[in-house]
């Protein structure tokens, strides 16, 4: 019996959750991370045509969040692909059998700017919530630091989250609204 498709509709934006199975780790180590990203980025150049966008990311130790804007293709193809190829690496290196992800892959599609900004909040504080680093800048697989411009801009398109802020100090504008939630311990 195969898989129900997953609903979709063109230029649609969808927060992708993919878990390791039985809430294993997917990653052991900086190299698997790092492989994670590399796949990320292989896949944007693969389907370059079908010009997905990451808005952010955050690889944590046993699933992963991705919000991905589409545009004439669903997102199903594009996770299934680095999902795919990231299983066959992460089997090899650790003589793993069976299935890594729980799943194929768990879609929030993104309804309004307001549902935008809070699942990229979400999704970059992630570590504190599991905490695993005090400020959210300080984790290394995050798309954060991109955002509030302590990193260079790569695998990822700002613009459209950042559009919401004042052209002036819009990623200091983007740190302090992401933060207040940590100030606010009840949105965590």
């Amino acid at each position: 019996m195969s898989t129900p498709k997953v609903p979709w509709f063109p230029g649609a934006s969808c927060h992708i959750t993919a878990r390791g199975n039985h809430r294993n780790d997917i990653f052991k180590d900086g190299e698997d991370f790092q492989y994670y990203l590399t796949l990320i980025e292989e896949a944007l150049k693969y389907f370059e045509y079908d010009e997905y966008e990451i808005i952010c990311y955050c690889l944590m130790d046993n699933h992963v969040h991705i919000l991905v804007k589409t545009k004439d293709k669903a997102p199903g193809q594009f996770i299934g692909r680095v999902n795919a190829m990231y299983a066959k690496y992460f089997n090899k290196k650790y003589n793993y059998i069976g299935h890594l992800f729980q799943d194929r892959y768990h879609p929030e599609f993104i309804k309004s700017d307001e549902q935008m900004l809070e699942a990229s909040r979400y999704i970059h504080l992630n570590p504190i919530r599991a905490n695993m680093v005090e400020r959210p800048e300080e984790y290394q697989w995050s798309s954060y630091g991109m955002y509030i411009g302590k990193k260079k801009e790569k695998l990822i398109t700002t613009k459209e989250v950042l559009s919401y802020f004042q052209k002036i100090n819009k990623r200091e504008l983007y740190k302090n609204f992401v933060e207040s939630a940590i100030r606010n311990k009840a949105s965590l």
